[in-house]
């Protein structure tokens, strides 16, 4: 008998047949003689309706609020799915994010988790029950609910897992695994057998939207075994997600290509080439929670210097009021302007360790096609660049097609 924790994503909810599809799974597991966790997020599109609401009434939601209406969403997915199984025979009972205590900070809507108190669950799991979890909330010290950011569905079902000790972490999508990159923009996209959680995390912070970076981060803490499977079909053993690298001489040195649409570019023009500049531009930034992805600063040869960063592509005019009204005139900036038509493009393997003219063959890929790179980032199993939007799908083909990510 294994512990196993199911997390299933909005479009598997999507309506009360596809969750009596998921009753039915989860049954399958429980016959088996499993214990089965199911992690739940709301229904898909049912996030942007909450978050609508409450614009028509306040342009900029107040934080606090908008998480009680916005975690409303997957408390019905819970309930409705507890009762698919009580229909199906199976001792269920559902859970908010309160009720299992799952603790976290107080930084509404991108909230962190700092425990599980996994008390409650534990005694139902002994009693014969499936436990039906609500992704994505929590609750602060206060009591005040919480959530966990976009994705945070996923990051709840890693951390019970990792709470649990579970044997494995499924996580149940609208595709079949992992893909060398996404397969509606390249039908040439292989799914991936296995993956290292380095370049899974690689992957998803750089914009794959297969699994929440934090949830690949969990795994990778507490070594939760991870696989990603499609709730669409009955067989079928996705991608794993594993610790050990294949020592295969037949490995691609490039895994997977990442995109990301929703990054804007932020300039900073003509400031002060000195100590401590890069925290007087970016302090107010990380004080107003506002994250920062790709940063790069040249030096002139007048004593000044260009600071240029990227943020997500709905917290740039946030980002540029902010320089603008705290930064500009204390730091006697020329110009600070914004640009959100980019798009951010990356490819991740561990192979970049052991092969050279990984980047120089990216840069020609690219410059054979007339596209500029505006901005560059690397990490050891990373190259990221930044680019005009309107060449996104025209990179990610070509650099598919260069690194020869199609042959198995």
């Amino acid at each position: 008998m294994a512990l196993i924790v199911q997390k299933y994503g909005g479009t598997s909810v999507a309506n009360p047949e596809r969750i009596r599809s998921l009753a039915r799974r989860v049954a399958r597991y429980k016959a088996m003689g499993h214990q089965i966790v199911v992690v739940v997020s709301a229904m898909s599109g049912e996030t942007n309706r909450l978050i609508g609401l409450a614009k028509e009434l306040m342009a900029d939601p107040d934080p606090r609020e908008l998480d009680m209406i916005i975690s409303t969403g997957e408390q019905v997915t819970i309930g409705l799915t507890a009762l698919a199984l009580i229909e199906l025979g199976i001792k269920a009972k559902s859970y908010t994010g309160a009720q299992v205590k799952i603790l976290t900070d107080n930084a509404f809507t991108k909230a962190r988790i700092s425990h599980i108190d996994q008390h409650n669950l534990r005694a139902d799991l002994d009693a014969g029950y499936v436990c039906v979890v609500a992704g994505f909330q929590g609750v602060d010290e206060e009591g005040n609910i919480t959530t966990l950011g976009r994705g945070g569905s996923d990051t709840t079902g890693v951390a019970l897992a990792a709470a649990l000790n579970a044997d494995e972490c499924q996580i149940y999508t609208d595709v079949d695994g992992v893909y060398t990159t996404d397969p509606r923009m390249v039908p040439e996209a292989r799914r991936l057998k296995s993956i290292t959680f380095e370049e899974m995390l690689e992957l998803a912070s750089q914009g794959s939207k297969v699994l929440q970076i934090r949830s690949v981060e969990f795994a990778g803490k507490y070594k939760v075994k991870l696989r990603v499977l499609s709730s669409f079909e009955e067989e079928g053993d996705g991608t794993l997600i594993t610790f050990e690298e294949e020592d295969n001489m037949e490995q691609p040195v490039i895994s997977g290509i990442a995109f990301n649409r929703d990054e804007a570019k932020i300039t900073v023009l003509g400031v002060p080439d000195k100590p401590g500049i890069a925290y007087q531009i970016l302090g107010p930034i990380a004080e107003a929670n506002v994250d920062v992805d790709m940063i790069i600063q040249n030096t002139g040869a007048d004593g000044t210097t260009d600071f240029t960063f990227t943020v997500h592509k709905n917290e740039m005019n946030k980002a540029l009021s902010i320089l603008r009204d705290k930064v500009q005139g204390h730091i006697g900036a020329r110009e600070i302007s914004g640009d959100d038509k980019i798009a951010k493009v990356s490819i991740v393997g561990v192979g970049m360790r052991s092969h050279v003219g990984i980047a120089s063959q990216m840069f020609r890929t690219l410059a054979e096609e007339g596209i500029n790179i505006q901005m560059i980032s690397t990490s050891e199993i990373k190259i990221a660049v930044v680019l005009d939007e309107k060449y996104l799908e025209l990179a990610v083909r070509v650099l598919h097609k260069a690194f020869e990510l199609e042959e198995a």
